[in-house]
């Protein structure tokens, strides 16, 4: 059933139309002339204040790992790796509160009398130079001035040789500068606090920059990271993070290679889908890269040369694998200031050495071995099995209905390559009733609707097939159009709308337990998200003033309405969706609503997690509830 719903018509003549007969355009009265007094020549750092997008990606408030003040972080941060790659320093220390970040490294310390270049000319910096940075991060001589001109406060200090330097900044510009003698160590200390006028109502999230310290402990073996007292340190590199971040039940033992240049390691699980960590001279690349690429193509080259009697497809070799790769090169090339993903294209030579790499390392692990070909072999029978499950459900789907009874579309979709259909969003809710009441009370523009029948199937403990075999599952994956690849969702954000009751918030957990288990990427890249519907109603009970309604998401909440109204205050509990008018409804779908995203980055151990609460070890998960219960006592009578 792909492309079950037909792709959006778009007009050619869309957009303002030209002005006819010479005809001014409507614009043409309010912008002011385009001459030479409106070139403008930005200096210093203002171009960073003003275009700070092309510099760290975005602003943010910190709720999210890649909001803009993580970025500025890293910045400084990475310098102090620098130096420890380069071979001075085998300590940084990290201090980081909610508004501030601190960071001292014991390596050279920068250049004395080039202090205040180095941290607010553009384009200035020893990273340019290889002799000095052999493998550096840092490559455009921007990083240090983004974090300066961002910041309502910057100091910089550089200690070399009894000596040292300082200098203060306040949103990019220099408010003081000092030098002088001193008996601290070699190395050079940065304190900024970010501008709240540009990141407002921030803050720093301890989980998000405790990750970073990891990433970076396990990139670096033998360095000792102090994050706010806390050391983080690694000597078995990648070895550590895939022990410490692969959250899944490992098959075998870890393969892992370690040269200077280059590291990999891998594993395969019995989940479904494949899970990376990739790096470039201690960066985390998040959207992968070339070099990503290479590690896969090599592992499959590998496999395939190993076990010569038989050749596997790419894709059940990738089936289920975990896989990290970190590599050390000259002058990176990012696809954005925020190296998120690689680009340079001689990282694809990689692909025969790590197929070597991957033939000599299973030869030298034999059990290894033997268990990661029975799993490939194991997901190659399953895939053919599988197709012809598929074959059938597609057949069984034609012959009922050409279009997905419980879909209520919109009208556009997503297409994450063409960045189209931003916006769109589709409510997955428990029956008619509720969904009714959402199809009435929606865009129908970009807000779709899929109604379950009641609860769906828990699908903690089951294979594939049952995508094709349970039809509610199987209509869901099809009217998201995800079967294939999540590359292809249809709508920018899945949202789960179920009733703030004990049945809602078991199909909650059953939906969720479906995406991670199937389709967990949709999760982890933020795709999906809980809609938060009032509890309350609360309005003044005299007719004239009903209409004056205020709507509550909490007792919090309530109790203030009430005591705004006063004694008047009237009180509706809402237990359902389907009780909620469609009226009503339009003010918690719109601008104003409130989506709480499904969010396992803090739990290293979301699988465990999953089977404890969704299992069949009802006995353990009965006393955990009786042992940690807690009672509100407005529910005892």
């Amino acid at each position: 059933m792909k492309g079950s719903c037909p792709p959006v018509r778009r007009s050619r003549r869309a957009g303002l139309a030209a002005p006819r007969n010479g005809a001014a355009h409507p614009k043409e009265s309010i912008l002011k002339a385009y001459d030479e007094s409106a070139i403008q020549t930005l200096k210093g750092l203002e171009h960073i204040r003003l275009r700070l997008g092309m510099y760290i990606g975005r602003k943010g408030d910190g709720s999210d790992y890649m909001d803009g003040i993580y970025i500025l972080l890293k910045e400084v941060f990475d310098n102090a790796i620098d130096e420890f790659i380069s071979g001075f320093g085998r300590k940084v220390e990290l201090t980081v509160d909610e508004t501030s970040v601190t960071c001292r490294d014991y390596g050279r310390g920068i250049p004395l009398g080039k202090l205040r270049e180095c941290v607010s000319e553009l384009n200035t910096g020893g990273k340019f130079n290889n002799d000095v940075f052999q493998f550096s991060v840092g490559m455009n001589g921007v990083g240090t001035k983004a974090v300066n001109a961002l910041s309502s406060k910057f100091l910089a200090r550089s200690v070399r040789d009894g000596r040292f330097a300082q200098v203060v900044f306040e949103r990019g510009l220099l408010v003081d500068q000092t030098t002088g003698s001193t008996d601290e160590r070699n190395g050079t200390y940065v304190a900024f606090t970010p501008d709240d006028t540009i990141f407002k109502g921030y803050r720093f999230r301890r989980e998000f920059v405790e990750r970073r310290v990891r990433f970076s402990s396990y990139l670096n073996p033998g360095l000792s990271i102090h994050l706010n007292g806390e050391v983080f340190r690694s000597e078995n590199g990648l070895l550590d993070l895939m022990a410490d971040e692969a959250q899944f039940e490992k098959i075998y033992k870890p393969i892992h290679h370690r040269e200077k240049d280059l590291e990999i390691c891998f594993t395969h699980t019995n989940r479904f889908g494949e899970d990376y960590f990739s790096f470039v001279n201690g960066q985390y690349t998040g959207d992968g890269g070339t070099h990503l690429s290479a590690f896969r193509e090599g592992v499959a080259r590998g496999l395939n040369e190993f076990s010569a009697k038989q050749k596997f497809e790419p894709d059940d070799i990738r089936e289920g694998i975990v896989g990290a790769i970190a590599i050390r090169m000259q002058d990176p090339q990012f696809e954005s200031q925020t190296k998120n993903k690689l680009v340079s294209v001689e990282v694809k030579d990689l692909v025969p050495r790590i197929k070597q790499i991957v033939v000599e390392e299973l030869n030298r692990n034999p059990e290894a071995a033997r268990r990661l070909v029975e799993k490939v072999e194991e997901t190659q029978k399953l895939r053919k099995e599988l197709n012809s499950v598929k074959k059938a459900a597609r057949e069984r789907s034609k012959s009922v209905s050409i279009r997905i009874p419980q879909l209520r579309d919109c009208k556009q979709h997503y297409d994450a390559k063409r960045q189209k259909g931003l916006g769109t969003e589709i409510f997955i809710v428990e029956g008619k009733s509720a969904g009714g009441t959402l199809t009435l009370s929606r865009d129908a523009d970009r807000q779709a609707v899929f109604m379950l029948r009641g609860k769906p199937l828990n699908t903690v403990a089951t294979k594939r097939d049952v995508l094709y075999k349970n039809e509610e599952l199987y209509n869901l994956m099809c009217a998201l159009d995800i079967g294939d690849s999540v590359d292809n969702l249809r709508y920018e954000r899945v949202i789960i709308a179920t009733d703030a009751d004990v049945d809602g918030l078991h199909i909650r957990n059953l939906m969720i337990t479906y995406f991670m288990r199937f389709f967990d990427r949709l999760v982890r890249e933020g795709r999906v998200f809980i809609l938060e519907t009032p509890l309350f109603r609360v309005r003044p009970s005299s007719k004239k003033n009903a209409d004056q309604n205020v709507y509550c998401y909490n007792e919090a909440e309530r109790d203030a309405a009430v005591a705004a109204i006063g004694k008047s205050a009237e009180i509706t509990r809402f237990k359902g969706l389907g009780e909620v008018s469609k009226d009503e409804f339009k003010a918690f779908i719109g601008e104003a609503m409130r989506l709480t995203p499904v969010d396992v980055s803090q739990d290293r151990h979301i699988q465990d997690t999953i089977n404890f609460y969704m299992g069949e070890n009802s006995k353990e998960r009965k006393q955990y509830i009786l042992d940690n219960l807690v009672v509100n006592p407005e529910d005892v009578v």
